[in-house]
């Protein structure tokens, strides 16, 4: 059966993604174990992402660009949304993210736009996030990363899981702050896609920073 424009458009951005996951790692002069070791994933993991087999969920986008030694905005740029132009922190940045101009990264569970790409080395990843996802059977385990996690709900119905907590259920104005290490995952409740704010304090960018 012949793709879809949607199936074809979702394949390219892969295959880019890929082949900008390899630019970074070689340009640092990493081998995909060591990226691997620094990211906390496998390299088989970190292999099929560069051989566009495999979408990183947010938890691994955040992972990846720990084992990268880059923040999210680096690792992103260049799949649809603006191009990092702040290479460090200083007094008076500002980065404007209109909604034509957000870059999608579409994963199996949730479909992420982050939010003010223009800037690098943020101390907070903010990210507009479509959740797909209807069962928690569909993760393959409960994602956890550095960092503590922001929840703001912006429209539909969502269920947060957790390996500490019984699952809790969010509406439309409902939000929720965690521990980011904890396992975690969002589900949508009902017919419609919730959408969210997710923001990430102490994530990738904070440690890129710190470093």
């Amino acid at each position: 059966m012949p793709q879809s424009t949607g199936d074809k458009t979702t394949a390219k951005a892969l295959t880019a993604f890929g082949q900008k996951v390899r630019t970074l790692r070689r340009g640092k002069g990493l081998t995909l174990q060591q990226v691997a070791d620094r990211a906390g994933m496998a390299g088989s993991t970190i292999s099929k992402i560069e051989n566009s087999n495999l979408s990183p969920t947010f938890d691994g986008l955040l992972k990846l660009a720990r084992g990268l030694d880059v923040d999210l905005s680096t690792l992103l740029e260049g799949e649809g949304g603006a191009t990092a132009t702040s290479p460090a922190p200083s007094i008076g940045r500002l980065d404007v993210t209109r909604a034509a101009s957000r870059g999608a990264h579409d994963a199996a569970t949730y479909i992420y736009e982050p939010l003010a790409m223009g800037l690098k080395q943020k101390l907070i990843d903010a990210t507009y996030v479509v959740v797909k996802a209807r069962d928690v059977a569909e993760f393959d385990q409960l994602v956890s990363h550095p960092g503590e996690e922001l929840i703001y709900v912006l429209s539909g119905e969502v269920e947060l899981h957790s390996d500490l907590y019984a699952p809790i259920r969010l509406g439309a104005g409902d939000s929720v702050y965690y521990d980011a290490g904890m396992g975690h995952a969002l589900i949508s409740v009902g017919d419609e896609d919730a959408t969210l704010l997710n923001i990430v304090a102490g994530g990738a960018g904070f440690t890129a920073l710190e470093g």
